[in-house]
């Protein structure tokens, strides 16, 4: 214990923990801000290949949708389009 107060005596070792606990603690960019930051870029990362994803998968649709039986399919499906003489039952589960 008297090694470390003989320690902390010491001017230059006392000014390097106090700037040392200032900048980890008390600084714009602290150590809790800086997790924080690091949290919010993986979230968005995460968000970023969702994204791409859904984009490789529109990109595929519209490739499909460049022949007439594809657009004709796409429309059934998708958005429930129907011909002039028949009739379309959608059936959710619940």
């Amino acid at each position: 214990m008297k090694n470390w107060l003989r320690y902390l005596k010491n001017k230059y070792v006392l000014t390097l923990v106090l700037f040392g606990a200032y900048s980890l603690l008390l600084d714009e960019n602290d150590i809790f801000s800086v997790i924080a930051q690091k949290r919010k870029l993986s979230a968005i990362n995460e968000q970023k290949a969702e994204m791409q994803s859904n984009l490789d998968e529109v990109n595929n649709t519209l490739k499909r949708l460049k022949y007439t039986a594809e657009v004709e399919r796409f429309a059934r499906e998708k958005k429930f389009f129907k011909k002039d003489n028949e009739d379309v039952f959608v059936i959710t589960a619940e």
